[in-house]
């Protein structure tokens, strides 16, 4: 049974982690870094430890993925923050998320942080989970339903692996946490699931093609609608369900990717014009105007109360791959 040598977490061999291409940034060196992954049959589990850090998977990395899989993620210690189809959500220690490497993705570890992650491929996932798109980016809390004995399954499994469980053991340990992990999701996040699958699929097609396309000017519902041949009325059923319109998901994701540049480093020589016009803005008062109903003040006014921490966060080695 194939097992990987014990790596720092550095971008040269955790470009890998997911089992696709991803951009590393380390912030923060931590002493007793590591990185360890192991094949269980059906999927594949990988223990990290790391120091503040950044780790990006862009539309360019998703569309060169070798295989759809999912990943579910256990927060062991530390925090660590989530942006996946336009959600953004805060894991501290026992809680689990979940991600699709068919998406782009932003995963930021704030400080020394334990994280287990099971990689598994898209098939096998939808034989416990049939519809895993709905749950990607959303939040389990450690203290929601069988969480927190996922999460201990999760622990033990990767002690176990270090030591003598053979292959068929291992196989074995991997379906009975998946087992738990669907039944976490059924119970807490189930009512996401919209009753038919064709409209889960389809609504999932739609948001991936938003995200791979945001920066597109004419991106647009009519265009949306045009490029995956449904009509325009039918597209607005099918993203009924997720409560908001196409025209404001897209608007919402153009501000937020907007907002989030604004307070990195690596962006600070580029104007707010320059940045909004990168995301398919076309009008820089348009911009300025949507972006303070959104969030309250200024795009200068934000970029300024946010650079000291971008400063701090920015201050260590970071390696694009």
């Amino acid at each position: 049974m194939k097992q990987y040598r014990s790596l720092q977490p550095t971008p040269a061999n955790i470009r890998h982690w997911h089992g696709e291409r991803a951009s590393v940034e380390v912030q923060e060196r931590h002493p007793e870094s590591r990185l360890r992954a192991y094949e269980l049959g059906l999927a594949r589990l990988i223990f990290l430890r790391c120091g503040a850090a950044r780790i990006s998977h862009s539309p360019r990395d998703a569309a060169e993925a070798r295989e759809r899989a999912f990943t579910f993620l256990f927060m062991i210690s530390g925090r660590a923050e989530l942006q996946h189809f336009g959600r953004c959500v805060t894991l501290d220690g026992g809680d689990l998320t979940l991600c699709d490497n068919s998406a782009a993705y932003d995963l930021r570890f704030e400080s020394r942080a334990e994280a287990i992650l099971l990689r598994v491929p898209a098939g096998t996932v939808k034989d416990y989970l049939p519809s895993p798109d709905c749950f990607c980016g959303h939040r389990l809390g450690a203290t929601d339903g069988l969480t927190s004995m996922a999460s201990v399954m999760a622990i033990d499994l990767a002690r176990r692996v270090e030591g003598a469980l053979d292959g068929e053991d291992r196989e074995r340990a991997a379906r009975y946490l998946l087992e738990v992990v669907a039944s976490c999701y059924a119970t807490r996040l189930g009512h996401l699931v919209p009753a038919s699958p064709v409209m889960t699929g389809r609504l999932w097609a739609v948001k991936l093609h938003v995200e791979e396309n945001l920066r597109d000017p004419a991106l647009s519902p009519s265009r949306v609608a045009e490029r995956l041949k449904l009509s325009d009325r039918y597209l607005r059923i099918v993203f009924a369900a997720s409560k908001e319109s196409l025209s404001a998901y897209i608007l919402r994701r153009r501000l937020e990717e907007s907002a989030k540049q604004l307070t990195e480093p690596r962006w600070r020589g580029h104007s707010i014009t320059e940045i909004a016009f990168s995301w398919g803005f076309n009008s820089a008062p348009h911009f300025a105007r949507r972006f303070r109903e959104r969030f309250g003040m200024s795009p200068r006014d934000y970029r300024q109360r946010n650079a000291a921490g971008a400063e701090k966060a920015g201050s260590g080695a970071g390696w694009p791959v």
